[in-house]
This record gives structure tokens, sequence and C-alpha cells, in this order.
């Protein structure tokens, strides 16, 4: 696994050299002139841990929450100050763990953004089923929050029950969301479970539909090393059947694809907290993208408070990219909605694309795995199929190691790929 991501990265950056994150970082952060630049805020606390979750997560109390908010906001006050008069950003979203948990905190979040950045494109929330009743979605609304997105996995017991979660209250949760609107309404959904076949993910997606959903996001199953999960995984043919079984379904029900596992019933419903050319995150393991370095905040949420009390950004690792690395890591993440745009990648770097990669979309061409008009590479069944299959080599071979030793040391030395 490792040998395969090594090779591909060495072939694509043109280098022996790693990606190379260590413990040093900028004080100051150089977000001013980043075009396409969203906003993340990561809130860790759970009112349980779930045991298939690798994200990072705490078990919640109201004075751990407080404090942390606390903390979070002068994060927000400390990188936001850095620019003279307020940036253009596109979206603000709230990941998790249960940001539900400080929604009586949200609205002081979004008032600390405003101060510094004018958020264009809505402000998106992820949600546990049991939070989604109307007194809480008042609460969000209020704040400004214009899109939810709620963790489903599986309307099915036999999945909920694999998946150590509770029963959904369907018709709870529809008429909660039937009596306070949103701009977007998103469900995800867990594919390549134990057992599950086209039957269940189509009875899932109708649901979806019929519940108040007007995107829907069917994720990959993966097995991280550090969460404990004993669930099996799925042999690559069938995970394949079944990833093209549900995107022809949803083509065939007129659902525009808004990437590799997402998919709307219009154009406007929309849900990515982290497809962004560039972006800054805020919290505990909330990642910053910038032009020219990557950087990852603490995992530990009490290290995260300490640092920012004392006035210092609470970077656990950086990355400074070389130019070809940033190319590889545009075009992996562009990528994930399923198309690449040459214009936006000339215009991002300065270098036509098929000057920096020619021969590799020649290849993926004749291979059938994208396709060209205008301009523009889309990726057919197979190569979406196929981007899915090395994105859970890469989640195993780098973020798996990542995350977990971030997860056992606050402040690490140093991490090579």
């Amino acid at each position: 696994m490792s040998v395969m991501t090594s090779l591909t990265r060495m072939w694509l950056t043109r280098s022996p050299k790693p990606f190379v994150f260590t413990n040093e970082y900028d004080q100051r952060l150089p977000f001013e002139n980043c075009p396409d630049l969203g906003l993340y805020v990561h809130i860790p606390f759970c009112r349980r841990i779930c045991s298939f979750c690798p994200y990072c997560k705490t078990v919640y109390s109201k004075e751990a929450c407080d404090r942390y908010v606390d903390a979070l906001i002068r994060e927000i006050h400390l990188v936001g100050r850095q620019a003279e008069g307020k940036k253009t950003v596109t979206s603000l979203y709230f990941g998790g763990g249960t940001p539900a948990l400080a929604a009586g905190r949200l609205a002081e979040i979004v008032r600390a953004a405003e101060e510094h950045f004018h958020i264009t494109d809505g402000i998106g929330v992820e949600l546990h089923p049991d939070n989604v009743t109307p007194s809480l979605l008042r609460t969000l609304r209020d704040a400004g929050v214009t899109r939810i997105s709620i963790g489903i996995q599986s309307f099915q017991e036999k999945f909920q029950s694999v998946l150590g979660r509770p029963p959904v209250d369907r018709a709870a949760l529809t008429a909660a969301l039937s009596a306070v609107p949103f701009e977007t309404v998103s469900m995800d959904f867990i594919f390549a479970l134990p057992g599950q076949t086209f039957d269940d993910l189509r009875s899932d997606i109708d649901a979806a539909f019929s519940s108040g959903a007007n995107h829907i996001a069917v994720y990959p199953f993966i097995d991280f090393t550090f969460t404990g999960s004993r669930i099996p995984a799925m042999p690559k043919g069938e995970k394949r059947r079944l990833l093209d079984a549900v995107t022809r379904y949803c083509l065939g029900k007129g659902y525009c694809r808004n990437s590799i596992w997402t998919f709307s019933n219009g154009e406007q419903a929309r849900y990515s907290s982290m497809t962004r050319d560039n972006f800054l995150g805020f919290g505990c393991s909330a990642a910053t993208l910038l032009r020219d370095q990557f950087k990852i905040n603490t995992f530990s949420p009490e290290e995260y408070c300490r640092r920012i009390n004392q006035g210092l950004l609470p970077t656990s690792l950086t990355l400074r990219f070389s130019l070809r690395q940033r190319m590889v890591y545009y075009l992996f993440w562009t990528a994930y909605s399923t198309q690449v745009s040459a214009v936006g990648f000339e215009r991002f770097f300065g270098v036509p694309l098929k000057k920096a990669y020619g021969l590799e979309l020649a290849a993926a061409k004749l291979l059938g795995l994208v396709t060209e008009a205008d301009g523009v590479y889309r990726m057919t069944l197979k190569g979406a199929f196929y981007y899915h299959y090395y994105e859970s080599f890469y989640t195993l071979a780098y973020i798996d190691k990542m995350w977990g030793i971030m997860r056992r040391e606050a402040f690490p030395e140093r991490i090579e790929f």
C-alpha cells in the first residue's frame, strides 16, 4: 500500500522528496491574497463516541465545551486581525464531533468570524440525527446557518447496529425539517458495510429525499487502524459494483452529481466543507491550506486551549509545499468534484495543465478514466471508482498514519510520507 502511494507521489511530483511535516510554523498566515478561501471550524465534543468515526472527538461536558469555545473565538481573532479590512471568503462550515452541542454559542462564533471575513456562500453545520429538532434548528437558523448535513449513516436498523448507532425516528426528522427549512439539507450515508446491497442503498437514498433532504453523500467505509472498529472491509469488485449502481440510479433519477460521492436534486443544493482552493481551519485538528503551505492544529483540546491562551496559534505540524507537491494536492482534491478545469489550474499556478501533466492526462483518456471537452476533464464511472480506490490507499497510507500519531502526541516533531 505505502509502495503504491510513494511511487505515485514520486512520479507526479517528479521528485523522490517526500511530503515532510514539521512542528515549526508561522505565527502570521499569508491568506490575504488567497482566492476561493473557505473557513472551517471544528467542534470536537460528542455525547458518545462512535467506534467507526476517525475524526478528532472527545466526550462532552458543558464546562469543557465552553472553555474550548472561548479559545476558539480567540483563535479566530488571532488570525482574522492579520488582514487589513474584511477578507471575502466563500463559506463557513462547522464540523465535529457534534457541533450542535455548542449550538447556543454558534452565533458568537459566527459573529467573531464576520468581524474579519465577509462570507458570500453560506454557513453549514454537521448534525447528529438526535439534534434534528425544531427548537435546535431554529437556533441554528437564527445564528445564520443556511446548510445542514445530517449523519444518518443508514436508516436501517441492521446497519445501525453494525455501526453502534441508535435508530433514526424518520417521522420526527421529516417533521422538524419541514418546520424549519434550510437552503441545503444533506444526509450522509456509509456504503460498503458487511452484507450491504444496492437495494439497501437505494432504500436509504429514496428515504433521504422523501424525508426532506435535497442533497446526499454516500461515503465508503474506511477501516482506520486507530478507531477500534471491527467492521470487515468489502472486496474491491463488490465495492465498485455498489458505487456504479448508486451513481447510475441517482443519475437516472435526474439528480446532479456534485462530487464522487454526493448527489442533489438541484444545482442550488450543495454541501462541501473542504473542497476549496484554499481554506483556514479553526479549532483542534482543523487544517489550513494556503498557496505554499498546509498546516494542522493539535488534536488535543487541552493543549489547544493552552496555546491559544498564551496568544499562540495551536499549529502542530506544517508542510511547506514544493510547486509540484502543491499541484498534486490541488489536482487530488479538485478531482473530488469529478472534473478538473484546465483554465482553473492555469489561473492558480500560471502553468498550462497539459504542460504540467499532459502525459498523465493522455493516459487517463486512453484508459477510459476521463473524457475531455472544452478544456474540462470529467471522470467516467470507471475513473470515479479508481479515484475512490486510490483515495482509500491515500487515506490509509497517509491520513491514518498522521491522525494516529497526532491522537497520541499533541505536537509531534516530524512526520514524513
